[in-house]
């Protein structure tokens, strides 16, 4: 554990199943849509609120990580995924499968988090966007994997193994943390004094903008992924293959992603790879309804969306000093969490109200544009 990249692998491993746990109440709606007998609306809801305790617990997960520890913190985490997952597993209607989907979520909000500071941690002033991008490609490899496998599982075993599969994979990641990880050394002087944890007004305002353009990414290209499958079953494609077809472009971002971080590091160009790919994003996003073959659509958005990620990510790590960087990650999530967990349910309204399988994917588009003016109130804050 003293090499930084044997770090970030167990890092990645361990998040890669917050990715899986997210998707795949998308990867199986249509089954769970059935059973439980729930408008598009409540499944948006549904695949949403996994994320709605991170607007709660983003800033208390910060705190707790500072007096516990982040690799304890982390561990009981993904205990909490584990327990959720199965409680949603075994859910017999929608108030059951939201109390599961809850308490992942709250585990959830703790591991992202603090993950996120631990990596910061390894790599202060060291290929910070590279190993910020490898680190989010994590993300997009689980929802890549449950999104071309889990309804294929649930097709053949039911939506409730495809549920347990997640907590399965939580639970891989919790003895990963616990036998394995080891935390990054101090530097040399860095307990010295107490450190202050306090944000200023200034650190307050950089975490709010920096969650902001990253929660509008993120709810884009959740938006596409969850309601992409169904736009390619309204032209009459199957469940399996509509997954297939949406995966690939999880897919290619586990390429693009780790690619964009590095170009941002090489070039020092952050606000170019991040105005460039969200629109360029933004743009390809509404090819979708109207490109065929629909792979090629959707290989394009993970190929363009590989941009921001790290440069985004690395935002705040090089504005904010160490030691109120979990704190500012803490208001960082908060903003983030509240955003992904109020856009999914807009989505799901928005396909409701319109009833074109397409408008949600417009709606995904706009969000992507907003990443942009998320960027620009953080710099402006910051000069």
């Amino acid at each position: 554990m003293a090499n930084r990249w044997v770090a970030l692998a167990i890092v990645f491993v361990t998040r890669t199943s917050m990715g899986l746990q997210f998707q795949a109440v998308a990867a199986a709606a249509p089954l769970m849509i059935d059973e439980l007998g729930l408008s598009y609306a409540q499944f948006g809801t549904l695949f949403g609120v996994y994320m709605l305790p991170g607007a709660a617990f983003a800033l208390l997960g910060g705190v707790i990580g500072r007096r516990f520890g982040e690799r304890r913190v982390v561990v009981a985490g993904l205990a909490l995924m584990v327990a959720g997952g199965l409680l949603t597993a075994a859910a017999g209607s929608f108030a059951a499968a939201m109390t599961g989907r809850v308490v992942s979520g709250v585990g959830a909000v703790l591991v992202n988090i603090l993950l996120a500071k631990l990596v910061s941690d390894w790599f202060a002033g060291k290929e910070l966007s590279t190993a910020m991008a490898v680190m989010l490609t994590s993300w997009p490899v689980g929802l890549g994997v449950a999104t071309a496998t889990l309804g294929g599982v649930a097709a053949r075993l039911g939506w409730r193994s495809a549920v347990t599969t997640t907590a399965i994979a939580a639970a891989l990641g919790l003895l990963l943390m616990l036998l394995l990880y080891r935390e990054a050394p101090r530097p040399a002087g860095a307990a010295a004094e107490p450190p202050r944890t306090l944000l200023t007004g200034r650190d307050l305002r950089l975490s709010i903008s920096a969650g902001f353009a990253w929660g509008c990414f993120n709810a884009s290209l959740v938006t596409i992924i969850a309601f992409g499958p169904g736009l390619l079953i309204a032209r009459g494609a199957t469940l399996a293959a509509a997954g297939f077809v949406v995966s690939l472009a999880i897919w290619v971002t586990i390429v693009s992603i780790p690619l964009g971080g590095l170009l941002s590091d090489r070039l020092a160009r952050p606000n170019l790879m991040i105005v460039a790919g969200s629109l360029a994003a933004a743009a390809v996003t509404l090819l979708i309804p109207v490109v065929a073959p629909a792979f090629l659509a959707f290989c394009l958005v993970g190929l363009v969306i590989g941009a921001p990620p790290g440069p985004v990510m690395a935002l705040l790590p090089r504005a904010l000093p160490p030691e109120r960087l979990t704190t500012g990650f803490g208001v960082f999530y908060t903003v983030f969490y509240l955003m992904m967990a109020l856009t999914q349910p807009v989505a799901g309204l928005v396909r409701d109200r319109v009833g074109d399988p397409a408008a949600p994917i417009v709606f995904a588009a706009v969000m992507m544009v907003a990443t942009v003016l998320g960027l620009a109130v953080f710099r402006r804050v910051e000069r």
